[in-house]
């Protein structure tokens, strides 16, 4: 008997990892709203981001943690996101290859100074060039943390490296359309 898909997924992964492509094809598929930690930790307005409060931030995420379904994506695990990982039904860890990062980094960049992906923010090369130390970082220290920090969570770890590792983690439930990646 297929058991039921998740309803509160936690997507975490480092800069170009595919996570904002996952949750938005999960969240058309399960019918769940997504949720970039991004903008739980900036306020978005056309002047400009401003940096949320401690306290409006962890409101904010409580305010998503509490409903009945959703999909969270970030490279965050700082304190302040423990208890989405601990509400999660499912949290995926996207180990992407180094390498496949770095290319879409670039891709990414190129793509948003031309106009045919928009962002957040402004792409400046300060930006581009703090992506690649990002996502450095994370290869060096944020996947080992997040690994040695989350030992009571390991039983809804997915840990995904490619497509079909997604598509097989949901295959145990009923029936779903393929998601991309």
């Amino acid at each position: 008997m297929a058991m039921e898909f998740p309803q509160k997924i936690h997507i975490i992964g480092s800069v170009g990892s595919g996570k904002t492509t996952l949750a938005r094809s999960l969240s058309k598929t399960l019918q769940l709203p997504f949720h970039e930690l991004d903008n739980v930790v900036w306020i978005r307005k056309p002047s400009g981001d401003m940096r949320r409060t401690e306290q409006e931030r962890q409101e904010y995420l409580q305010s998503i943690i509490q409903t009945d379904g959703w999909i969270i994506e970030g490279i965050h695990q700082e304190e302040w996101v423990t208890q989405s990982f601990q509400q999660a039904d499912c949290i995926i860890f996207l180990d992407t290859p180094y390498k496949i990062r770095t290319a879409r980094i670039i891709k990414r960049f190129f793509k948003q100074k031309i106009g045919i992906e928009k962002a957040h923010y402004e792409p400046t090369f300060s930006i581009f060039f703090k992506m690649f130390r990002w996502n450095k970082r994370f290869e060096k220290v944020g996947k080992p943390k997040f690994f040695s920090d989350q030992e009571d969570i390991v039983g809804k770890l997915v840990v995904v490296r490619h497509k079909k590792d997604v598509e097989n983690y949901f295959r145990q439930f009923q029936p779903i359309k393929s998601v991309s990646r």
